[in-house]
């Protein structure tokens, strides 16, 4: 997710757009739509819809009304209606494109409770005043936890929003439990001198606001792409053939992956040529069990009661058929006749493109005649040094004689 302005320069350097934060185009934001509908010309004597996307921090997004025939576009900041004061946000979506998405969510423009208003395009000041607001927000949120800490209270305090105005700050904070922050609201207005609301959130609405990378090293899809949590068991990793495994299946949130349910209903519908594995089939061998199976090349792994360690493998479609001829009370005479040959190609052919060494030149053992040699050169040296200090003795000796002498 990248505009032109961040792409990569002449000396191979990101050029970055260098707005801090707020994409000029609105292309580098999460949750971002495309309004394909830009192009499109209105009809004759209808009037532009005057509903307007905003975004907020980090993916909060409210649909308010253009009562003022404002000339908006995408990445303009603008002063909306707020329940106090006002707010500062920019334009993601105008146009007919924002009566579909508010028609998919449900939102009525006619709602004067939930579908504010547009003021203005915001000023310098405004824009002075919502940056100064965003930098208390990360020294905020230290103090604010350790507050919590000092008061004994579990809850966790993910994030902190100030509103464009810096009149009020929302803490957003995750618990397990019911949470009395009474007295934690009176410690936040004494020490940051401003109006406080506390919203809960759940885990995952807490890290599709915090974003992160996931373990595929993509970032989050809750905070690309994914709009609504739908709810995710461990009977889709079942069907999947996953270990239960929990530190596998979990997301940064704790809970269950949402991208477990991406391929469940192709899962589902590749077992519907499956028997159930609790189903036998009976031979005149003897009654066979299902051990295994394999969705991907429909095979299905067979073993005689009493025979568990030899299997036998089957495709579904003779599975169907001998489970047909049991409802009809006829036995096969074994699984050996219709046992599939399942051969593993477990060779692997690779070819040197680059010209570069074989990959195995470390493994092959050292030549004998290479420790032959070696061999003979240490017992070279070691003679040879062994000459040369019968030599020095015998020096030395002749001299002590001569001495004496």
């Amino acid at each position: 997710m990248a505009c032109n302005s961040c792409s990569t320069g002449k000396d191979g350097q990101p050029k970055g757009c260098k707005n801090n934060g707020t994409c000029g185009t609105d292309s580098c934001n999460k949750l971002t739509v495309f309004d394909w509908l830009a192009n499109m010309s209105l009809p004759n004597g209808q009037d532009p819809f005057i509903g307007v996307e905003v975004r907020f921090k980090n993916g909060r997004k409210h649909y308010y009304k253009n009562t003022e025939n404002l000339t908006l576009s995408i990445g303009d900041i603008v002063a909306t209606q707020a329940k106090s004061g006002h707010d500062i946000g920019m334009v993601t979506l105008t146009g007919e494109l924002v009566r579909v998405q508010m028609k998919r969510k449900k939102v009525n423009i006619d709602d004067a409770e939930n579908v504010l208003k547009i003021y203005r395009k915001a000023s310098q000041k405004d824009i002075d005043i919502w940056s100064a607001s965003r930098d208390k927000e990360e020294p905020m949120k230290v103090k604010a936890r350790q507050f919590a800490i000092d008061l004994n209270l579990k809850m966790k305090i993910s994030d902190i929003e100030y509103q464009g105005d810096g009149s009020k700050a929302t803490f957003y904070y995750t618990a397990e439990e019911r949470v009395d922050f009474r007295e934690l609201i009176k410690v936040f207005a004494r020490e940051f001198r401003t109006r406080i609301e506390m919203k809960q959130v759940g885990f995952r609405q807490e890290a599709a606001r915090l974003g992160g990378i996931g373990s595929c090293g993509r970032e989050l899809c809750c905070s690309t792409w994914l709009v609504d949590f739908r709810s995710v068991s461990t009977s889709a990793a079942r069907y999947q053939q996953l270990s239960l495994n929990p530190l596998k299946l979990a997301g940064q949130c704790g809970k269950l992956k949402c991208c477990l349910n991406y391929e469940l209903d192709a899962y589902l519908d590749a077992l519907k040529a499956f028997p159930k594995k609790d189903i036998k089939l009976y031979t005149e061998k003897g009654t066979a069990v299902c051990q295994k199976t394999d969705i991907f090349k429909g095979l299905m792994w067979f073993a005689y009661e009493g025979e568990w360690m030899n299997w036998h493998i089957i495709t579904t479609d003779q599975a169907n058929k001998i489970i047909a001829k049991n409802k009809k009370k006829e036995k096969v005479a074994s699984l050996e006749e219709y046992a599939a040959e399942h051969i593993q190609d477990t060779k692997n052919d690779f070819e040197n493109v680059v010209g570069q060494d074989s990959l195995t030149r470390f493994d092959n053992p050292k030549s004998k005649n290479k420790r032959k040699n070696n061999r003979n050169n240490r017992n070279k040296n070691r003679n040879r040094n062994r000459n040369q200090n019968k030599s020095r003795n015998q020096k030395s000796n002749h001299k002590q004689n001569a001495k004496k002498n």
